[in-house]
């Protein structure tokens, strides 16, 4: 028998997920509160399908087959029969997702499946925000993908303070079924820990472009052509191991240097006013604004054949 899941919410995100889930062996029950919004959401699914199939990442089964395990629910109790897990898919806002998980409790009672773990796909938000009224708030727990995650395999698993170590567990190895890539913050933390690390990043950017330092074209030569290479395939630790003899030479001999550099980066700024305008103005240039959607085609291409060459690289 297939696991069943349920995704409650059609749009860009949840059409995404089902997609995976049915890709990883996943009976999918596709549910919105907007019906006519399902049948557009099964042709996109169908279609990003087709996407993954003919970059060979559809893990050699048919589109037929796979899209066969997905159905969409007018009802969301019928959804949730027999589900094991629920990605949750709608817009991120608090008032929203407190509604949507009281309602997603009151149909799991309903049809006795109190065990079912309902996961978020907030950005943003901390499930503590929008879970402590419920009595199943311990099955709750944020499964934040990055977009768009049938070709970024990036998952971060948060839970609450009352989340189940049980749950986290279980969120982690269903992750790991649909071979995507989970990584567990022990605790809630503003940002997770995707943002958290953009953010310094993107901050520091910004400085270095309002002080004079940098054009923000430059700044971007930095991360495409210099850092984000690296980072395509390792992360900053191990990027750090290999750049010295280990983590332990590497502090030995930069520490002192990272901790000066560091200290004139403590203050954060908003971005606002001139320092906003020059980036915008130099991003409007390179791309206006009525070429947005090619140049969004364009990256959505190149990071599907990112996907397919990081599939075919050994460990």
């Amino acid at each position: 028998i297939m696991p069943k899941c349920c995704i409650v919410g059609s749009g860009v995100i949840g059409r995404c997920w089902a997609a995976l889930f049915a890709r990883g062996g996943y009976d999918v029950a596709l549910y919105d509160v907007k019906e006519e919004q399902v049948t557009t959401a099964l042709l996109a699914v169908r279609v990003n399908l087709q996407d993954l199939h003919a970059r060979d990442l559809l893990w050699g089964q048919a589109v037929d087959d796979v899209f066969a395990r997905v159905a969409g629910e007018q009802k969301l109790e019928e959804a949730l029969s027999g589900a094991a897990y629920v990605q949750e898919c709608v817009p991120d806002v608090v008032e929203l997702k407190r509604t949507v998980f009281a309602n997603l409790e009151r149909a799991a009672v309903t049809v006795g499946n109190n065990d079912v773990i309902l996961a978020s796909s907030t950005s943003t938000i901390v499930a503590s925000l929008f879970t402590e009224h419920l009595k199943l708030r311990g099955r709750c727990i944020v499964a934040h993908p990055i977009n768009p995650p049938h070709f970024i395999p990036l998952v971060e698993v948060v839970p609450s303070p009352w989340t189940e170590e049980a749950v986290v567990v279980e969120t982690r190895r269903i992750m790991n079924s649909i071979r995507q890539k989970p990584v567990v913050l022990r605790r809630e933390v503003d940002g997770f820990l995707v943002n958290r690390l953009q953010y310094a990043l993107l901050q520091e950017a910004y400085k270095l472009v309002e002080d004079g330092v940098c054009t923000p074209e430059d700044v971007d030569t930095a991360v495409s052509d210099g850092l984000g290479l690296r980072w395509s395939f390792m992360g900053p630790f191990e990027t750090i191991h290999m750049n010295a003899m280990g983590v332990r030479d590497y502090c030995e001999r930069y520490a002192d240097g990272i901790f000066r550099v560091c200290q004139s980066q403590s203050e954060p700024r908003k971005m606002q006013g001139e320092g906003v305008k020059a980036i915008a103005e130099a991003m409007e240039k390179r791309i206006p604004l009525d070429k947005w959607q090619d140049r969004v085609n364009w990256r959505n291409e190149r990071l599907a054949e990112l996907a397919v060459h990081k599939t075919k690289q050994p460990e």
